[in-house]
């Protein structure tokens, strides 16, 4: 990302800093001081999945992949969304119909920016995800709105 991307992340990131304050004394399975995190992981990774951060639209590299694999949590490497489930929202973020598993991911009122959301956090380590909206495609009409950057992928066949 650019440096100017970046800091635009960070600056979003304080600014959605309130939607992870309820989270913040949650235990988790994996959980690490800021410092760790800082160190485990890239500046991106880190705006986004412990800050709160958003990646600008169409940015994102897991967008455009469309091979059979897992896309899981880069902060811990839970395993998040079947590429079964991707589907192309046309919105700029990767977006799923439903995520892996009933316990991979968690949830939580998001109310910073001036509206309610519900946040999407990994549930073993509580990075945040993004957003899950009511506008998806059948089956669940559910669109799990994920940064690329908070997650990675592996091909079935890898």
């Amino acid at each position: 990302m650019q440096r100017r991307q970046f800091l635009m992340t960070s600056c979003l990131a304080a600014l959605c800093g309130s939607a992870g304050l309820a989270r913040a004394e949650e235990a988790f399975e994996v959980s690490h001081s800021d410092a760790e995190w800082q160190k485990r992981l890239t500046p991106d990774q880190y705006a986004i999945l412990r800050k709160h951060g958003t990646e600008y639209p169409f940015t994102s590299p897991l967008l455009n992949e469309h091979r059979s694999g897992v896309f899981s949590c880069a902060g811990c490497d839970q395993q998040l969304f079947s590429s079964e489930a991707k589907y192309e929202s046309g919105t700029g973020w990767p977006s799923f119909w439903q995520p892996i598993s009933e316990t991979a991911v968690g949830t939580t009122t998001d109310i910073s920016l001036g509206m309610t959301r519900t946040e999407v956090h990994c549930a073993r380590c509580g990075g945040h995800l993004g957003h899950v909206f009511e506008d998806g495609p059948p089956p669940t009409g559910l669109r799990y709105c994920m940064n690329g950057v908070a997650m990675t992928f592996r091909p079935v066949d890898a």
